[in-house]
């Protein structure tokens, strides 16, 4: 990392484990990117607060992601890894924000209207999210964020409280761009909707070899037989064959198209093919977990070096605003 790069930011909520949804949706793009950017990774266990109420769970589910990161790739070396509550100016930030922040402003935002359509009853936290993540990218003086397009709202709120705050009180914050990759699709569940934990539709990204068979095996099709041609772009199964079967890819579009290929025959190269490329990284991650010191030190030196570059930017805040 040099100091001409660009800062990069992104946020990894602690709840659950991963699947290959959020890999190709957001995990390997962290990879990818870590060689072009000054890349800050954080876990937002400030965020997880939200829901989770077992303190046991959010400490170890903490843990369980950054070894998750490091087994697929992210290198401390190249990336600032650490935990959202080691930087407590962050909520300082964000309660400042929040003086500047209309009710009406947050209430259109899409978590919250989500969690009232489901009748839900809405915790602060949840209204206010959004704020606490501008003040995530903001106090990093981030120039991108890495979203998907469903979740570009979010920069969005954070460029605008950066613009009325600079109004406000003079220019203090950098506006974020939105990094988004108009080529990676949304990655369906086993069911065909849309993969989330939320719908138990997931491949888990460090399955076991029978977790992957039962999962795969699982997969919905619809009923054409062996010699039937079958719609590739309306096949969940096709579709997880775009991610580990590239090798095969064109042969399996010639079968699917005029006929030849039974989805049992294609659950089967499935599998061969997603085993090959699970376990590697489910042989490095059981191995970094035997051990999570090195892991804790990653942690803790991440969270100094953010620390350290967001005390001085709420050092700037507070002059700006008189509190300092």
């Amino acid at each position: 990392m040099t100091k001409e790069q660009k800062i990069l930011i992104s946020g990894v909520k602690p709840t659950g484990r991963p699947h290959i949804g959020n890999y190709f949706g957001a995990m390997k793009r962290f990879v990818d990117l870590q060689d072009d950017y000054r890349a800050m990774i954080f876990i937002a266990d400030y965020h997880a607060l939200t829901t989770e109420r077992d303190a046991k769970k959010l400490r170890q589910e903490s843990l369980d992601i950054a070894i998750d990161y490091l087994a697929i790739g992210l290198d401390p070396k190249k990336t600032i890894i650490f935990k959202q509550s080691d930087v407590q100016e962050v909520t300082e930030l964000a309660w400042i924000f929040n003086c500047l922040t209309t009710m009406p402003f947050l209430s259109r935002a899409h978590a919250y209207k989500d969690a009232l359509a489901k009748n839900k009853e809405v915790n602060v936290g949840v209204f206010d999210y959004p704020i606490l993540m501008a003040a995530d990218i903001l106090i990093q003086d981030a120039d991108v964020v890495p979203v998907g397009q469903d979740q570009k709202q979010h920069v969005e709120i954070a460029r605008d409280t950066a613009e009325k705050f600079n109004l406000a009180y003079g220019e203090t914050f950098k506006l974020p761009e939105p990094l988004i990759d108009e080529n990676v699709a949304t990655i369906p569940g086993i069911d065909g909707k849309k993969m989330s934990k939320s719908y138990g539709n997931t491949i888990s990204l460090f399955a076991s070899d029978e977790e992957i068979e039962k999962q795969v095996m699982g997969i919905v099709t619809d009923s054409k037989g062996v010699g039937e041609p079958k719609e590739m772009e309306k096949d969940t199964l096709f579709a997880y064959h775009r991610l580990f079967s590239m090798e095969q890819l064109p042969e399996l579009e010639n079968r699917y198209r005029d006929g030849g290929i039974g989805y049992k025959e294609s659950k089967e190269i499935l599998i061969k093919n997603m085993k090959d490329f699970i376990t590697p990284l489910r042989e490095k991650r059981k191995k970094i977990a035997e051990n999570t010191e090195p892991v804790i030190e990653i942690l803790k030196q991440g969270g100094q070096t953010a620390k350290h570059s967001a005390f001085l930017k709420i050092a700037q805040v507070k002059r700006a605003t008189g509190l300092l």
